[in-house]
């Protein structure tokens, strides 16, 4: 199957253009899909356009509007949206490069691939490439996607590229509200050495594999459970926060736990109930899929 892309335009590195191609780099099939179901017939919830007198609309009769007082709008076709003329909406325009460490992680959103196009020349796309790799900065431009202008980040991914939407510096709210209170007061020493020497034992190699949605393997056991008409299988052992007595005392049990295994990728589930004996229940309901 061919691959669809999210966005297709040019790259552009000052006299340089590229067509490039940009795809989604998450995985949106991971998600489990939950339906709204009405509880006494079983049947799937549908919702409905209506006004707010209860009159129902056309999907194609509804347009964009933008409240400027208590209910009077300034309404904007769709196609008029689609017409905007800005530069970005064609050219993913390079206009800085800065250390990649720089930019703050509360910045970052969403990452995409890019790839250049079939007709496209890869020897200046590896150029491109191999010039922020070795120079070890990041490429700063913008691009007009899912109905926004997004500020953007691009850098080397094996023999493609990253792009990383950011975030706005208006978009984020400031610390001090939520920081104000917090004691700027230093730890103690022996305090911070035994902290410190926790983190020492911790530290490892960031490996993404060991990590698993908890949720996720519920949430998919409960819907595998009630199919087979069976009582779930617990994911995980509940493991009760023990009474911490004093910080010393909590540093000092932690730094005797044995660390983690290296291969250690999930935790074994406990030995499933007996099943129920009782019939399964009937009706419209039909398994997650």
């Amino acid at each position: 199957m061919a691959l669809r892309p999210y966005w297709s335009g040019n790259l552009r590195l000052s006299l340089v253009t590229l067509p490039v191609n940009v795809y989604s780099a998450l995985n949106r099939s991971r998600q489990i899909p939950l339906k709204e179901i009405y509880r006494k017939t079983g049947e799937r919830v549908h919702r409905l356009n209506v006004t707010e007198d209860g009159t129902e609309v056309e999907r194609d009769e509804i347009i964009k509007g933008y409240e400027v007082q208590k209910g009077q709008y300034v309404l904007i076709e769709t196609d008029e949206i689609k017409d905007l003329k800005i530069p970005s909406s064609r050219t993913l325009d390079i206009v800085q490069f800065v250390p990649a460490e720089e930019i703050d992680d509360l910045y970052f959103d969403t990452p995409y691939f890019v790839a250049p196009q079939k007709d496209a020349d890869e020897q200046t796309f590896a150029v491109i490439r191999d010039a922020l790799r070795h120079s070890k900065t990041t490429g700063i431009g913008q691009l007009a996607i899912a109905g926004r202008e997004r500020l953007c980040t691009i850098r080397p991914c094996g023999s493609g590229l990253i792009l990383q939407t950011l975030r706005y510096e208006d978009e984020l709210r400031d610390s001090d509200p939520y920081f104000d209170d917090i004691t700027e007061k230093a730890a103690a020493s022996e305090e911070l050495d035994l902290a410190r020497e926790l983190i020492k034992r911790k530290t490892a190699k960031f490996d993404p594999g060991r990590f698993h949605d908890h949720y996720r393997e519920a949430l998919q056991e409960l819907i595998e459970a009630k199919v087979e008409n069976r009582e779930p299988v617990a994911v995980e052992n509940d493991q009760p926060a023990a009474k911490v007595i004093n910080l010393m005392d909590a540093l000092r049990k932690s730094l005797k736990e044995p660390p983690p295994r290296p291969n250690e990728v999930k935790p074994k589930r406990k030995t499933p109930a007996k099943r129920k004996k009782s019939p399964a229940k009937t009706g419209t309901r039909k398994k997650a899929s």
